[in-house]
């Protein structure tokens, strides 16, 4: 690069994928400014084809999407402008080569992001400077059987779930924990999520929030009709296994709402740890505690907070 200096010239090698909801005039024009701001300094900035023709900034690199991750190599971070629902298909992106996730929300609740539209310029400042530390993310390992071939292997950050099609009026499902049953439940269906999905569809259905730090699979049954339907949690090591009583008639399991699958009839669905996390880069040390009362708007007038010797 002609007239840089030995800084710039080290920066220009470095690499980020940009994901962005190009639905969102709001995402593009924050991604845009974003894209922009990493040339400036020299960064190297790559976008999948269809979000770097909605973005149009000349000098982003146009790559072709692949789920698998490939869309990502060569990247040291992928950098996500938009909701919940972009951050996942940014970890399918970047789960692969085990590229870390960085999330700017620009959705409506947006748990998984890390910041917010207001924060752009301290995203990019971290960003250049790699002024950011590495967490893992548990994710799940979902395989369906017919009989006993495997038809279907995928993975979910947040949670698989088994769901009835429109022409089951219920479904009737046993459940089975480490080798032995467990229940049966006549249901809607049911969701199997990670810590890191106990604040979405699990929430949803009931389950419990689970902080991310703790490693656990939750089993939460969608409207069951029996007496012992609670929301369970299993040991991160446990194999949960899901059968239907009767054949299967358009049940579908879906991995993080975006991957479906249909359910062959004589189905059989387990679900276990994936030994592959998801990565997520971290600018600030904000308490899982804090996040979850910004994000709901819990009520918390009162608090006191600690008196004495009590931390």
């Amino acid at each position: 690069m002609t007239g840089s200096t030995p800084q710039q010239a080290a920066v220009v090698d470095r690499r980020i994928l940009l994901v962005t909801n190009t639905r969102r005039d709001e995402a593009v024009t924050a991604a845009r400014a974003t894209a922009a701001a990493l040339l400036e300094h020299g960064m190297g900035v790559v976008a999948t084809r269809d979000e770097a023709e909605a973005l149009d900034v000349p000098g982003v690199c146009a790559v072709d999407p692949h789920p698998d991750g490939a869309a990502a190599e060569g990247c040291e971070l992928v950098v996500v402008l938009g909701g919940d629902g972009t951050v996942l298909r940014g970890a399918e992106r970047a789960r692969g080569l085990g590229v870390p996730l960085l999330g700017v929300n620009l959705g409506h609740v947006g748990f998984l992001a890390e910041l917010d539209r207001e924060d752009l310029n301290e995203v990019v400042q971290a960003v250049v400077a790699r002024d950011y530390r590495v967490e893992q993310r548990m994710t799940v390992d979902a395989r369906i059987f017919d009989g006993t071939e495997q038809v279907v292997h995928t993975w979910a950050l947040n949670e698989v779930s088994i769901e009835k099609g429109p022409a089951d009026r219920m479904l009737d499902l046993t459940v089975e924990v480490d080798g032995r049953p467990l229940s049966r439940w006549l249901c809607d269906g049911l969701v199997c999520a990670t810590p890191t999905g106990s604040t979405a569809y699990s929430f949803s259905a009931g389950g419990p929030i689970v902080w991310p730090e703790v490693e656990a699979l939750l089993v939460v049954p969608l409207s069951a009709h029996a007496l012992f339907a609670r929301p369970l949690v299993a040991a991160p090591s446990s194999r949960i296994v899901i059968e239907s009583v009767a054949p299967w008639k358009q049940g579908v399991l879906w991995a993080d709402g975006r991957r479906s699958f249909d359910l062959p009839h004589n189905a059989r669905i387990e679900v276990r740890r994936h030994p592959e996390p998801v990565s997520f880069a971290r600018l600030r040390d904000a308490p899982f505690t804090d996040r979850l009362v910004a994000k709901f708007a819990l009520p918390i007038e009162g608090w006191r907070g600690a008196t004495g010797g009590g931390r």
